[in-house]
């Protein structure tokens, strides 16, 4: 981190997979359940540590077997001072409720109430894109962004942030270069079909991409788009990542990648703090874990 010019990280899990469908999988949900808090125990209290300013922010796992364990392990983890939860990017495609079922309703209000940032990680569905069988692995690493596109349509088109109203969610590694088309595509086909094609789905009330300023917010390692079209995204909707240690990681230049697509898009000094650090502190409240009141006081 310190090679990498990068003074705080929240990691996601690997072995056990983006959000946990290890534990998912496993016959014997007790057994699943103890290692999963087990797991979130470390993750808080030995992996984060204790120490201010803290450079490795928690993110910790959700039983996704039940929505009501979620719902209690999101509390408990609050109360240990973890405030980031993985959640997949689809739960319907690891044969689990959708987001449109009502299902998860306990879930998203435990972390809602308890100021915690719901993460969708690309490839947390366990689902990837490519055209072929045949087709080079990095053509479907290429598509991993199709993941996001779809994620972010659900929550948009759900309403679900009408009636969680402090809830925040973040698209890990989608980039965002996408979101202007998407947010005008789905704002269309809402007001096409004002009452909408199948009543019993949760929908959205209103429009949808009204949803999006404050709530649902993307990251960026070397998309030059989503930076040139930041006004339409929303420039406080957008923060950096290095995804490291994969292969698209910008590890261990990331500083010179980011400095060449600000200069390139042209940012504002406003709008680079924005980018690089002051977004990051907003949406998941690092104040707390920096011991400070104000980002720009711990540079």
């Amino acid at each position: 981190m310190e090679l990498n010019h990068t003074e705080a990280s929240i990691c996601f899990p690997n072995i056990i997979r983006f959000c946990g469908q290890l534990f998912l999988d496993r016959n014997d949900k007790r057994v699943a359940l103890a290692a999963l808090q087990a797991y979130n125990d470390w993750m808080v209290e030995e992996w984060s540590g204790t120490d201010v300013p803290r450079r490795l922010i928690p993110l910790t796992l959700v039983p996704l077997w039940d929505a009501e364990l979620a719902a209690r392990e999101v509390l408990r983890c609050a109360a240990l001072g973890s405030h980031a939860v993985t959640f997949p990017e689809s739960p319907a495609a690891l044969g689990l409720p959708s987001i449109f079922s009502g299902y998860w309703d306990a879930f998203f209000g435990a972390c809602d109430e308890t100021d915690t940032v719901v993460n969708l990680h690309v490839g947390s569905s366990s689902t990837s894109v490519t055209t072929a069988a045949d087709a080079p692995r990095d053509m479907a690493q290429c598509f991993l962004f199709i993941n996001s596109q779809l994620a972010f349509s659900d929550w948009l088109y759900s309403g679900l942030l009408e009636d969680f109203t402090r809830l925040r969610v973040v698209l890990s590694e989608g980039q965002v270069g996408w979101m202007p088309f998407v947010m005008q595509r789905i704002d269309n086909t809402w007001k096409k079909s004002p009452g909408g094609w199948e009543t019993r789905a949760r929908r959205a009330t209103r429009l949808p991409s009204s949803s999006v300023p404050g709530r649902i917010f993307g990251c960026i390692f070397d998309d030059l788009q989503g930076l040139l079209s930041r006004d339409a995204v929303g420039m406080s909707q957008i923060m950096v990542e290095t995804d490291f240690p994969h292969n698209d990681s910008t590890f261990p230049d990331s500083a010179a990648v980011i400095t060449e697509l600000v200069e390139t898009a042209g940012l504002t000094e406003i709008e680079i703090h924005q980018l690089v650090r002051g977004n990051a502190v907003a949406v998941y409240g690092l104040d707390r874990y920096f011991g400070v009141s104000n980002d720009r006081d711990c540079r």
